[in-house]
């Protein structure tokens, strides 16, 4: 089976650095954005990662659907759950878990560790400083990346994101588990993507989806999104503690 080839995955609260869907980023980072891009759909974007940066501490769950491809071409939808606790600039673990798999991915500031517990085996690296500087590393060099993690570079002074963008627009308001939102409908190199960001003064994303346009079978992944952005950490909370029979491993360097 072939799992869609899902975007919008880097670094979420660290200054997210992802790319969608193993695109690379043009010569100018400042590239002028596609006309059929609605200035509204681009501000809303840059509004919503402003607001998400101002979080120093916080958590995140995301209830994602992930659509699987198998070999003869029929789509299987199964169930992800990912949680982020996340306390800029030097504490982050990332928990996901389904009936299929389970990966810990916890930074202290020095080092970052992947551990899957259901196996028994970790893998420990030297950390940069920061969440940021971590993840644009470890992406680099190992080929970790993160779901949802790609949201806070809209707003960033020097960021590329904008020029990727072919087409957006506000399709108009809708509820998201109760909640009011404006939903935008995105068109980003061979993916189609839409987000659901909440009305008001707390523009944080309720919902995101994500389209694979490579595959024939068009694979979607559906995330939902709980926000904390008061959540209590301690130091332990950020330490990584690997169960009484794990064995360590070396992290294999990516190779593109």
């Amino acid at each position: 089976m072939r799992p869609v080839s899902l975007a919008l995955i880097a670094c979420l609260g660290a200054g997210l650095a992802g790319d969608l869907a193993a695109q690379t980023r043009p010569d100018s980072t400042r590239a002028e954005v596609a006309p059929a891009v609605e200035p509204e759909a681009l501000q809303a974007l840059q509004r919503m990662s402003a607001y998400l940066g101002t979080f120093s501490n916080f958590t995140v769950e995301i209830d994602a659907d992930i659509d699987v491809v198998m070999d003869d071409g029929e789509r299987v939808q199964l169930d992800e759950q990912v949680v982020y606790k996340v306390r800029r600039p030097t504490g982050m673990v990332v928990q996901t878990s389904s009936p299929r798999r389970e990966r810990h991915v916890i930074y202290d500031g020095k080092q970052l560790t992947v551990y899957a517990p259901r196996q028994g085996y970790y893998a420990t690296v030297d950390a940069p400083p920061t969440i940021r500087e971590t993840l644009d590393a470890v992406a680099d060099q190992y080929g970790i990346t993160l779901p949802l993690v790609d949201l806070l570079r809209w707003s960033e002074p020097d960021s590329y994101r904008p020029s990727m963008l072919k087409a957006g627009y506000h399709v108009g308001p809708a509820i998201v588990e109760g909640v009011e939102t404006d939903h935008y409908a995105f068109r980003e190199g061979d993916l189609d993507w839409q987000i659901w960001i909440e009305k008001g003064d707390k523009p944080v994303p309720r919902k995101v989806v994500i389209v694979d346009n490579i595959d024939e079978a068009r694979p979607a992944y559906v995330g939902r999104l709980t926000w904390n952005a008061a959540p209590q950490f301690t130091a332990q909370d950020f330490a990584f503690k690997p169960g009484k029979d794990a064995k360590a491993i070396v992290l294999v360097t990516f190779e593109p």
